[in-house]
Formats: C-alpha cells, sequence, structure tokens
C-alpha cells in the first residue's frame, strides 16, 4: 500500500537526516554502546544541522516546524539502523514540548536556544522506585521556601539520566492533595543537591544512557516552576499521548526494519538445496507479519495526522502504542527464529532488535495500562 503521509519537504528532510546518520551516528554506535552513551559533540552536531527542536519557534533558533511528520522522520531513520543511544526523540517529541507549551516568555529566552543547539540535553524526571505508571503514587516534594521550593526524592530509569542539563521534575507541592498537589519543576545541573546515580546496566539500549537521579535539599528557584503549582498531573496527562506515539512510531519502523532483514536472509539462506523462503511455513510466517506490520502503518500514520490536528485521544494514543509495540515484539521475536543460530549473535541485527525491543512495552506506560485507558473510556461501570 502505498504511503502518503510525507510531502516533497519531509522526504528531501529524511535525505538529509539519513546522511547525518550514516556521516556521524551509524560508524560509532557499536563504540557507544560499549560506553554506555553517545558523546555531547552528537548533539551539538545534530543542533546545528537543524535536527533537534524542529517545532520551536525562529526566534530561538528552531525552524518554526508545527509539524509532527518531522519528528517522525527522525524517529524512524533512528530505528530503522537500530540507532538507539542518542536520545533525539525524548528530547524534542517530549521534554521540549512541555516548555513550549507551559513556559512563560523569560523561560522560553533562557531554555530553549540551548535546546535548539543541542549545548543543553533534557530529560524527563517522573518514575520512582515505588511509582512507575501510577503517576500519582510519586513521593517526591517540593516545599515552597521562601522564593524557592525545597526538593527532595529519588527518580529512576530516567534517560539521558547522565548527560542531561536540565530534567523536568514532577514533584508534589502539596503531598496531601495527591494528584492535585503535583507540580512540574526544572532543574538544572549544577544545583546544588541534585546529584546523578550509577548509570543503570540494560538488557537492550545499551548506547542510551539511563540513570538514578537523586535530589537532597535542592532549592529550585520559583521562576523554575513550570506552569501552575498543583497543574503537573494535567500537564503530564496532557502531552502524554504524544509521548506515546513516538513510541509506536519507532515500534512500527522497528517491525518495518526486521521483516525487511529477514525478507533478504531469507532469499539467500538456502536449506535442503533450496531459499529458506521456498519452504511454506516460512512464506505464510512472513505473510502474517508483512499484513500486521502493513496495518500498524496505517493505523499509526493516520495518529500523526491526528496529533498534526489536534485530535489524538489519550485513548487512540494508547491504542497505538500498546499494539505496536507488542507487534514490535512479536515480529522481531519470529524474525530472530527465522535466522536460526546466526539471530542468536549479537553481530547480527535482528539479535540487537531484539534486545532493545523489549523495553518498549514498558515505558511510557505498560501495556496493561494502555489496556486500563482503553478500558474505562468504554464506560463499562
Amino acid at each position: 500500500m502505498k504511503r502518503t503521509l510525507f510531502e516533497p519537504e519531509h522526504d528531501l528532510f529524511r535525505a538529509a537526516f539519513r546522511a547525518f546518520i550514516e556521516r556521524e551516528i551509524a560508524p560509532f554506535h557499536a563504540e557507544w554502546e560499549r560506553a554506555g552513551a553517545v558523546p555531547r559533540d552528537l548533539w551539538r552536531s545534530a543542533g546545528r544541522q537543524g535536527f533537534l527542536c524542529m517545532d520551536a519557534p525562529e526566534e530561538y533558533g528552531g525552524a518554526g516546524a508545527r509539524d509532527y511528520r518531522f519528528n517522525v522522520v527522525i524517529g524512524e531513520e533512528l530505528w530503522r539502523i537500530g540507532a538507539t543511544g542518542p536520545g533525539f526523540v525524548l528530547h524534542s517529541d517530549i521534554v521540549v514540548p512541555y516548555l513550549l507549551c507551559y513556559g512563560t516568555s523569560e523561560q522560553h529566552r533562557r531554555w530553549l536556544p540551548g535546546c535548539v543547539s543541542g549545548e543543553c540535553i533534557t530529560a524527563i524526571a517522573m518514575t520512582e522506585p515505588g511509582a512507575g505508571s501510577d503517576l500519582a503514587a510519586i513521593r517526591t516534594t517540593a516545599l515552597r521556601d521562601g522564593d524557592a521550593y525545597v526538593l527532595n526524592g529519588q527518580k529512576t530509569f530516567i534517560s539521558n539520566g547522565i548527560l542531561n542539563d536540565l530534567v523536568i521534575v514532577a514533584a508534589k507541592t502539596d503531598p496531601d492533595r495527591g494528584a492535585k498537589g503535583v507540580s512540574l519543576l526544572v532543574v538544572e545541573r549544577g544545583m546544588p543537591g541534585y546529584e546523578r546515580g550509577r548509570r543503570l546496566e540494560k538488557i537492550g539500549l545499551h548506547a542510551q544512557d539511563t540513570a538514578e537521579l537523586f535530589f537532597h535539599n535542592v532549592r529550585v528557584p520559583r521562576e523554575n516552576l513550570l506552569g501552575e503549582e498543583g497543574q503537573g498531573f494535567r500537564y503530564l496527562m496532557e502531552q502524554l499521548p504524544r509521548e506515546r506515539l513516538a513510541i509506536a512510531v519507532g515500534a512500527v519502523a522497528a517491525a518495518e526494519t526486521a521483516l525487511e532483514q529477514t525478507i533478504r536472509y531469507c532469499r539467500e539462506r538456502e536449506v535442503f538445496g533450496r531459499p529458506l523462503g521456498a519452504l511454506q511455513t516460512v512464506r505464510f510466517t512472513l505473510a502474517e507479519l508483512a499484513t500486521e506490520v502493513q496495518i500498524g502503518r496505517v493505523f499509526v500514520d493516520q495518529c500523526v495526522l491526528a496529533l498534526n490536528r489536534g485530535e489524538l485521544t489519550a485513548e487512540t494514543a494508547a491504542m497505538a502504542k500498546w499494539w505496536t509495540t507488542e507487534l514490535q515484539q512479536r515480529v522481531v521475536g519470529a524474525c530472530l527464529q527465522l535466522h536460526g543460530g546466526y539471530g542468536y549473535m549479537r553481530e547480527y541485527p535482528i539479535a540487537r532488535a531484539f534486545l532493545d525491543a523489549r523495553v518498549q512495552t514498558i515505558y511510557g506506560g505498560t501495556t496493561e495500562i494502555m489496556k486500563e485507558i482503553i478500558g474505562r473510556s468504554l464506560k463499562l461501570e
């Protein structure tokens, strides 16, 4: 089925970003996986070439392109080569939109130019050791003390955890009010009491730096409050559909890539004197995968258009997130099986894709939470 999502300007943008990947990411990604992080120079290079925060206003260095399809290109191309280290999607698709939507003009002047240039790497800290998908259960507090908030708590599984220069922290400014007491504070590198813990060892996404963050009596100036006090939970709920769509975009792109690689392998690999793909069981497996991937692609593209129109609902984003990430795991698992013993070797892309896929059904809200969101919308009680 012909894809109609993109215009010529998106195709040109894709060609430019693909050239950037092939020149500045692909040759070095294996080294970054061993190191557990990507170099800061990569961020600055991406910023110079216009690949960060495309929707930021021109006055702050951005392109002012309020068109999510440019972000889709970035996510698809990174997953196409298994470049899971650069946290560009988290930065541009997930964190910076909070600054754009809820930040003041003064905050925009302070932070957006660095975000666009790659000098300021961002993160968002929601998850805690005892609170993951249930954001209302967070224990981190930020209590008012004069012209500042005193921030105390711990966050975990934070992407860009080591590299970040600016992290949006979800904390309770009024612990007695539950979700209505949650606010968002912007914590900057160098603030006394803000400490990074160990870089976490994951089974996949080895080049993506993920860490624990600790806040010990961090005095966060009142001017670093993002939006209104007590509205943090609402802001998180408003932005999570975009985050979940970003994950779905990557899931379908990864599934497509795994399928393409496996089809080539099945054409070239011979068993019993014939191509592996000549076996009916293999053909049927690939036919099923190709059908499901096509269905996922069409649905996600429609979600992208809905987001551009401002019509993507939390329920639809949850549908996209859970179904496509489960699809990614089914596809990658089946493709690894068709590679036989070679699929178990890390030198083969399918092995790395298998490991990197596992977290997709967990972060951004687990599959079970996505089904709960959808189920509640059906008004069954």
